[in-house]
């Protein structure tokens, strides 16, 4: 009996993940690095793609594939990445038993998101449906939240979606001023505060880093300390350290402290105020993950378009960028991060420069640009294929998607209660 039901459940796993070559025809293939090709062949084999040519001029056997799919009038595009995601680590945010991405604590770099990614959330295959097809599942809360890690949105278990584990730390930057809010439910902004607390922060992040620095230079070690030893990569350079932070002062400092204590790879996630200090990011070779776009400017004096032009500002001074959702109904809102994009087009960005924002860039960022980001030869065949502009929320329609070469299930409960009242009341 236990050998039938294993020999059933190796079955259904092999079916699953079960791969075709597949050769994709005439679609509009959007590559991811600025290039398009208008009539493409791409071709996916063993989980990568072998082939990106234009169909025009490119000569080629078709037998030599399983699955031909005539994509003409289509777009192909390598898949979205989400980075400083929260997704698969809360479900419903008002209940807070489906909530579970921070830890009791301050200072938490031992944290790894990864393994309470849960792949069963109802939220993610409605993510695949807008063509995120690759997230940074990444924790929260106090100075330290703790190690993110990068996952295919499909997988059994948090095992099989893992794809770059423990890629970085993230470190929340202590705040010099905190805003007050006029509400209970902090909707209307009031006044600043002064951080009381400002000095103090600091201090315990200037010491953690100090005391974890000598610890994984100590050649002998009387026990091991899994707070230190978790941070041994952004010392090494294994591992990027992600500041969150948002105002030019904080930033500047967060910067220094970063370099005093000879860390490598530095990404600033937030970087609200980052267009004032583009010479210093790019001198030192920071990069930005923007905040969420649809989103007010801080002061009153800003612009109101100040958001959804910030991509533009660094795009112009030439600082490598990427777009993130973190906010309110944070993991659900995921879904529109291909959106985030298209404002972003829609404000200084050309359609390509906004689609980089959400692939090739943010795989650089990550640290993944090797394997995935574009629809280049030898990468991994992570796309999909829309019938209309996927940055356009009026015409973004998923058809068909792979992860890894995988064919993926595109469906989803919101689809489903689609169809079924649609029956119901006769609607066309």
């Amino acid at each position: 009996m236990r050998k039938s039901i294993l020999f059933s459940l190796l079955l259904i796993n092999s079916i699953t993940y079960s791969q075709k070559s597949v050769l994709i025809m005439n679609a509009t293939a959007h590559i991811g690095n600025d290039s398009v090709i208008q009539n493409s062949l791409i071709g996916l084999k063993d989980g990568k793609i072998v082939l990106v040519a234009d169909a025009t001029t490119a000569k080629l056997d078709k037998s030599a594939y399983d699955e031909i799919i005539d994509a003409g009038g289509k777009h192909i595009y390598p898949g979205f990445i989400a980075p400083n995601s929260t997704l698969g680590l809360t479900e419903i945010e008002s209940v807070r038993a489906t909530n579970d991405f921070r830890e009791t604590g301050t200072t938490l770099p031992n944290v790894r998101s990864l393994i309470a990614y849960n792949t069963d959330s109802k939220i993610i295959p409605t993510v695949r449906s807008n063509g995120v097809l690759l997230a940074q599942i990444t924790p929260r809360g106090g100075l330290v939240s703790g190690t993110s890690s990068i996952v295919m949105l499909d997988g059994w278990n948090w095992e099989d979606a893992a794809y770059k584990t423990d890629d970085g730390i993230h470190i929340n930057w202590p705040t010099i001023q905190n805003r007050k809010f006029l509400d209970d439910d902090n909707i209307y902004p009031g006044p600043f505060e002064k951080n009381k607390d400002y000095v103090k922060q600091t201090d315990l992040l200037k010491k953690l880093f100090a005391d974890a620095k000598a610890y994984n230079e100590s050649v002998s070690k009387e026990e091991a300390n899994l707070r230190f030893e978790a941070m041994k990569g952004i010392f090494a350079g294994t591992q990027t350290l992600f500041i969150h932070s948002n105002t030019v002062k904080e930033m500047i400092e967060a910067i220094h402290f970063a370099k005093q204590n000879k860390i490598k790879k530095i990404a600033i996630i937030g970087g609200k105020e980052s267009w004032m200090i583009t010479d210093l990011l790019k001198q030192n070779e920071i990069a930005v993950i923007i905040s969420r776009l649809h989103d007010l400017p801080t002061y009153q004096e800003d612009d109101i378009d100040l958001p959804y032009k910030l991509p533009y500002l660094l795009q112009k001074a030439g600082v490598l960028y990427c777009l993130n959702n973190e906010g309110d109904m944070e993991a659900m809102n995921t879904r529109n991060l291909p959106f985030l994009a298209g404002t972003a087009a829609a404000y200084g960005l050309t359609k390509e420069q906004a689609l980089r924002s959400i692939t090739l860039n943010t795989a650089k960022i990550l640290g993944i640009d090797k394997t995935t980001g574009s629809i280049e030869t030898g990468k991994d065949a992570t796309v999909f294929i829309s019938t209309g502009d996927a940055l356009d929320m009026r015409s973004n329609n998923v058809e068909r998607a792979f992860i890894k070469g995988r064919d993926i299930d595109l469906n989803n409960d919101q689809k489903v209660l689609y169809e079924k009242y649609k029956t119901k009341y006769g609607i066309k």
